[in-house]
């Protein structure tokens, strides 16, 4: 057999497995609008019917991961699948998730990385219009950054929690790569730099080394940099590859960011509970009573059950009087027996204890 006539053979393959895969996503979808029937069916007259179910999307990908034979890698078995399930959620519900706008920012694409693209997505101009959005009912769920691997926590999203009722649902934990982006094809003649401060500052080595005479001129968002660079030739904005795409921007010089291995953490806000998906996490607020010693009791019962605290950070409480709210992050879902008893015991020796959520673990 010829080497044209092994390829027409292997492409009559692919061909052959195309219409497979589409013969099962259309019964997949079909199983979702079933989902949805019998859903309504079962809930008395009135009541709002649930349909995105974060921990069993979760279990659907840890699943597919864990089954994966490759050559796909995990991150590419994820990406797809959260595209099947986002489809097939459509059919049921057009969800709306209010996020830290504008388009092209970071917290846009993790946004589509969580929800997909089937989702409405309504950007907003500050941390509380999302918290306000998802409390007053206008939008399903929201997206909001809250700590930075280089930069540290967002103190605007912890401080928002002290006074909202929103839970947490999900998380979601996305590389940050910052790209230089212009209309100019000969980047080094660029006069302008616009981008959010934190982007200036993590791209700080590399602006010195090729772009020292630039200036720079930090924004509200790396979106809205992007715009600005949209409109003047001796302008460019640092983004990410998103926003390129949005304003129509070449990004000629990309990855430059000082540091590798650069990730932010965003937080899915809802007004319902998760139940366990079996690799949870758990978020709680506290405050330790004004005595000698008081962390430490507070943090004992976590230790004398075994429990992985994977982050504590503090805020001022609004009574002030040096006293303060502690945010902690531990491994495992409220309803596990051990984390239960564990915050049984917390709360004993807490002044305050509120669980901010308990959701499914990222998920590459």
């Amino acid at each position: 057999m010829s080497d044209s006539e092994k390829l027409l053979a292997l492409r009559n393959r692919i061909d052959a497995v195309d219409s497979k895969i589409l013969e099962l996503l259309a019964e997949r979808a079909n199983c979702a609008e079933e989902v949805a029937v019998t859903k309504k069916a079962s809930l008395p007259e009135g009541e709002e019917v649930c349909f995105y179910r974060p921990e069993r999307e979760a279990q659907i990908l840890q699943r597919m991961v864990a089954d994966n034979p490759g050559p796909l890698r995990k991150e590419q078995i994820t990406k797809i699948y959260r595209s099947i399930i986002s489809s097939c959620l459509a059919l049921e519900e057009c969800l709306e998730v209010a996020y830290l706008g504008p388009k092209g920012t970071f917290t846009h694409s993790a946004l589509q990385k969580h929800f997909g693209a089937w989702v409405t997505a309504l950007p907003q101009e500050s941390i509380a219009q999302v918290f306000q959005e998802v409390d007053t009912g206008r939008a399903h769920y929201g997206v909001i950054p809250v700590e930075n691997s280089t930069g540290g926590v967002v103190t605007h999203t912890l401080d928002r929690f002290i006074e909202s009722p929103l839970f947490i649902s999900g998380e979601v934990q996305l590389p940050i790569h910052q790209n230089l982006m212009t209309m100019n094809e000969d980047w080094r003649s660029v006069k302008t730099i616009y981008s959010h401060q934190q982007s200036l500052l993590q791209c700080r080595h590399w602006i010195e080394k090729s772009l020292p005479n630039a200036k720079l001129i930090p924004v509200s968002s790396n979106g809205e940099a992007a715009r600005l660079a949209s409109e003047n030739v001796d302008t460019a904005a640092i983004a990410g590859v998103a926003a390129a795409g949005i304003f129509g921007l070449k990004y000629l010089q990309k990855n430059i960011e000082d540091q590798a291995n650069n990730t932010t953490r965003f937080l899915i806000i809802g007004m319902e509970q998760v139940p366990p998906s079996g690799n949870d996490k758990t978020s709680l607020m506290v405050s330790a009573k004004n005595e000698p010693g008081s962390l430490f009791k507070l943090l004992k019962p976590l230790a004398d059950h075994g429990l992985d605290m994977s982050r504590i950070e503090s805020r001022p409480a609004k009574s002030g009087n040096w006293e303060y709210i502690f945010f902690l992050d531990i491994m495992g879902h409220r309803d596990d027996p051990e984390v239960k008893i564990a915050l049984e015991q917390l709360e004993e020796g807490a002044d305050f204890l509120r669980v901010l959520g308990s959701y499914p673990k990222a998920i590459a």
